[in-house]
């Protein structure tokens, strides 16, 4: 009769009559997600985390053992290292989730008094990779601004946080008590100085008047706690953006620098081409100079006045032009 008393309470935990929380969370394909434990250490517990009832990520409170998927259960690979256990609270985070990853994953904390369970159900929702770039990627001229969507109606049980490179850069409430952003939030970081605004209602971020030094990966946290049986959980999911900034134009100082620049090389090679130009004439002259005279020594003669005095002309001019030629160098 005992017997029989035990395994009807033991079938009334297991349906969710007694104690057996049911937490149902939908993703979307590609996103991450923390499955939380409750509790703040597990210092005096053990932690099994299961799958459709397979092992997938066990830790002991001395963390003496510690695994996840096939290092629990050489059975299965299901999960590829996309699995990360939280050694201080034991919470489990699904990485890069994906449809097949939906079904039952269940908790089960062993202490010393009592064992309890909690049953995450998981719905995993596929999208088109259009859809995915769409809404995961984002690109941006230099200047312009950009909007990072939620997608979601912020409750007031919500708690979200957005992450640059694992920095904190903004933080809104659901009741709004606490509303953040850059240096508010990390006094580490100016990098957006006044350039961050949270959309109060759906907690997306923009980021106005945007830089190329903005491009990276921005990561949004939502926490959202879901009272059940007088107990609250805390539901958290993660949503991944990648942001570039492009610079497509140049500041007018710079096409004013290049167009200087552009000019002064223009006006170099013109000088080098005058020059070389000039060099040549000079030579040209200089070379007919001397055969006139080599031509006149040659068919001198002392009784002619007329060649002598076309003789002297001839040198006057050459010197003349050798002096000009001076002038212009």
């Amino acid at each position: 009769m005992i017997f029989f008393i035990l395994l009807t309470l033991t079938a009334f935990f297991r349906s969710g009559v007694f104690g057996v929380d049911t937490d149902k969370v939908t993703m979307m394909k590609g996103d991450s997600i923390t499955l939380q434990t409750g509790v703040k250490t597990i210092l005096l517990e053990d932690i099994k985390w299961y799958y459709n009832n397979i092992r997938i990520a066990q830790i002991n409170g001395d963390q003496s053992y510690i695994c996840t998927d096939v290092q629990c259960n050489e059975g299965t690979e299901r999960f590829r290292d996309r699995l990360k256990l939280d050694h201080q609270t034991g919470s489990l985070t699904i990485m890069n989730i994906n449809t097949t990853d939906s079904g039952e994953y269940e908790l089960k904390i062993i202490s010393r008094s009592n064992i309890s369970e909690k049953i995450f159900s998981v719905t995993v929702l596929d999208v088109s990779d259009t859809e995915q770039d769409e809404m995961k990627r984002k690109s941006v001229k230099e200047g312009e601004s950009v909007t990072l969507d939620t997608g979601v109606i912020k409750t007031p049980n919500d708690l979200m946080r957005w992450y640059f490179i694992d920095s904190l850069i903004a933080e809104i409430t659901g009741d709004q008590s606490k509303i953040c952003t850059d240096v508010q939030c990390n006094e580490v970081t100016e990098r957006y100085r006044d350039r961050l605004k949270l959309d109060h209602q759906t907690g997306s971020l923009t980021i106005t008047n945007t830089r190329t030094t903005d491009s990276g990966e921005y990561k949004l946290q939502i926490i959202s706690s879901i009272h059940r049986h007088r107990r609250s959980i805390n539901i958290t999911s993660w949503k991944t953006f990648i942001v570039t900034v492009f610079d497509v134009a140049l500041s007018s100082a710079a096409v004013a620098g290049i167009c200087v620049c552009v000019l002064l090389i223009v006006a170099a090679a013109a000088g080098v081409v005058y020059y070389c130009r000039l060099q040549t004439k000079i030579r040209d002259s200089r070379r007919q100079c001397r055969v006139q005279k080599t031509h006149l020594k040659d068919s001198f003669d002392p009784n002619l006045s007329d060649k002598l005095e076309t003789a002297n002309k001839m040198s006057t001019d050459c010197n003349e032009t050798e002096a000009a030629n001076q002038t212009l160098m």
